[in-house]
């Protein structure tokens, strides 16, 4: 390395050996280039120093820094001096020569030493092999430190793992579902039979290297070991990407981690998102939106961006069901009961809240009180709904691809136009934000959706979806009146509210569940956190009760009357149906099994 620094500087300094490559940037990469620069200068007057140098570079500062004279004046003028302090990766000195480091397959890399002076926290196996790690800095900053499974693998293994690439690469093993095992039992094969017989010194991990293999050439590559802590919920490379740290948030703290991509590594991923999302991203078209496995990717490029930026958030593998709302507090369970049937006898509900307030993730369980002898036609740009959970229960579900930016896709309006005349059944809209929404208000003004109509959209309130959906989205205010519920949850994740929209004007909305109130509320004003625990209100204002539902004033449930049934009856029904929710809650019954268990159905 250092003789190749002598006549130029490097930012990044990546070295390949032993079936591992070495990063080595910022302060290691001067570090390095110092050295260069020092035994450059000192060859013509002491050539056997510049000889050490390249060979025992830590000595030759030492007994420069030690000494006067040309050589020691050289040393400081160059840099090369602070190599004196170099103690390696993992010293604790002030100067450390750390580098990042990846199978030579790999996207992505990892610096394999925690920041100076952190402590350690806590450490986890992974189900990959690798583990990881959480640490508290003096900052006050959490480090979040991955291991990957392939820092555990043989200096043999890596060389198979790097063969086996070449074979994916150059198409002697042909793609398909079982080729990544392929490849690498074909190199082990290759190996042996280049060694002569004999078993090898170290057994070949021939499953995990398949498994690594596979999230390197399909997968997001050291981001799938990432995600696979469950307790990873985002992670974020902020541009220009390349070569910075990711931050990710653990257990809902922000921290900072260990992992990196170069240029190489993000344009590999840029390029599965392409193959994902069907959808260019380039200067032409800046933005996309994608789903990679369990994980949704947004992701930004120049002019939209100084450079290349991704973020990434976990789609839960467990689907959210009204029971598993109830069991962490998100809902009550009376106001699970009302959605339940208002779901189910055809109501029109809008999902409201802040990024990140859960609002797929309630719209995901409301499509599970959809009846079971109905079709649901689900209409989507990115998919995030779980349609497979859904159709699990033995639901009809059929999903329409829909957005702007990419060929294959229909245009919004044309998806929810395409979805009515696609038969009866419930209507879903993953997000309402665009000139679809006339077409799906139109459709519920006039009855052509005859079973539920579902969506979210963004807004902290009753009041400010109407004003988006009329102002901003140009949805006349007479049809946004055949929205039956507006249903907000807070930016922890809880239920905030429950309206009812009944007419035009913006005081028709009226409130008929607020978050801690309801028959069982104990009028504390207590809140539910996103973890089911409970907190006061500074104002007390959430636990104001309207007991609209009780005092017989609700026109929704007026409306979800069937022929024969009283106010009375539908009341009934939505406690008996919260009930066997929370029931259903309290034995920890809350997976899709049990979704049609409640006893009312």
């Amino acid at each position: 390395m250092i003789d190749a620094l002598t006549e130029r500087d490097a930012d990044l300094v990546r070295v390949r050996i032993g079936g591992l490559d070495r990063f080595y940037e910022g302060e290691s990469a001067a570090l390095l280039c110092s050295a260069g620069r020092f035994a450059d200068a000192v060859e013509g007057r002491h050539p056997t120093v510049a000889e050490r140098v390249l060979t025992d570079p830590v000595a030759v500062a030492r007994e420069a820094v030690g000494r006067a004279g040309p050589v020691a004046r050289l040393a400081a003028e160059t840099g090369f001096s602070a190599w004196a302090d170099v103690r390696g990766d993992a010293g604790g000195s002030a100067v450390s020569l750390a580098a990042s480091v990846a199978s030579t397959a790999a996207v992505g890399r990892t610096r394999p030493a925690p920041p100076s002076g952190a402590v350690l926290r806590e450490t986890q196996g992974l189900p990959t092999g690798g583990s990881a790690s959480v640490y508290d800095r003096p900052d006050g900053v959490p480090h979040y430190h991955l291991t990957p499974a392939e820092r555990t693998f043989s200096a043999d293994a890596l060389d198979v793992l790097a063969g086996a690439v070449d074979l994916l690469a150059d198409g002697s093993v042909p793609h398909g579902p079982r080729s990544h095992r392929r490849a690498v039992r074909r190199t082990v094969a290759d190996r042996r039979s280049d060694d002569g017989p004999g078993e090898p010194s170290n057994p070949i991990p021939i499953d995990s290297l398949a498994a690594a293999l596979r999230r390197h050439t399909r997968g997001m590559g050291v981001l799938d070991e990432l995600f696979a802590d469950d307790r990873v919920s985002d992670a974020f490379l902020s541009g220009p990407a390349a070569d910075r740290e990711l931050r990710a948030i653990v257990d809902d703290e922000t921290m900072t981690t260990n992992v990196r991509f170069s240029r190489a590594d993000l344009d590999a991923l840029a390029s599965r998102v392409r193959a994902s999302s069907g959808r260019a991203f380039s200067r032409v078209s800046p933005t996309t939106d994608a789903a990679l496995g369990d994980v949704r990717v947004a992701g930004v490029t120049a002019p939209a961006s100084d450079g290349r930026g991704f973020a990434f958030r976990r789609r839960d593998d467990d689907p959210w069901t009204l029971p598993r709302l109830v069991s962490v507090g998100s809902i009550r369970e009376r106001a699970a009961g009302l959605l339940s049937v208002a779901v189910e006898r055809g109501a029109a509900v809008l999902v409201a809240g802040p990024r990140g307030a859960g609002k797929t993730s309630l719209l995901g369980a409301l499509c599970m009180e959809v009846p079971v002898d109905a079709r649901t036609v689900l209409i989507e740009d990115t998919p995030e709904l779980p349609v497979a959970a859904i159709r699990g229960t033995g639901r009809d579900v059929q999903p329409l691809h829909a957005g702007t930016d990419r060929d294959d896709a229909l245009a919004p309006t044309d998806a929810v136009r395409t979805a009515l005349r696609l038969g009866e059944g419930a209507l879903v809209v993953g997000e309402v934000r665009g000139s679809e929404a006339r077409a799906l208000y139109e459709a519920m003004r006039v009855g052509a959706a005859s079973d539920a109509v579902l969506g979210t959209i963004h807004g902290t309130g009753g009041e400010a979806v109407r004003e988006r959906v009329v102002s901003d989205l140009g949805v006349p205010a007479s049809s946004f009146a055949a929205t039956d519920l507006v249903v907000t949850l807070g930016p922890d994740r809880a239920l905030a509210s429950i309206e009812e929209v009944r007419g035009p004007d913006p005081g028709d909305l009226v409130r008929i569940a607020s978050r801690g109130n309801g028959p069982e509320s104990d009028g504390s004003g207590r809140r539910i956190g996103s973890e089911g625990g409970a907190t006061d209100d500074a104002d007390g204002t959430a636990a104001v009760a309207t007991r609209v539902i009780d005092r017989g004033e609700s026109t929704v449930v007026a409306d979800l009357a069937c022929p024969g049934e009283t106010y009375a009856d539908v009341r009934e029904a939505i406690g008996r149906r919260g009930r066997g929710i929370g029931a259903l809650a309290g034995v920890d019954r809350t997976d899709v099994s049990g979704i049609d268990a409640v006893s009312d159905r």
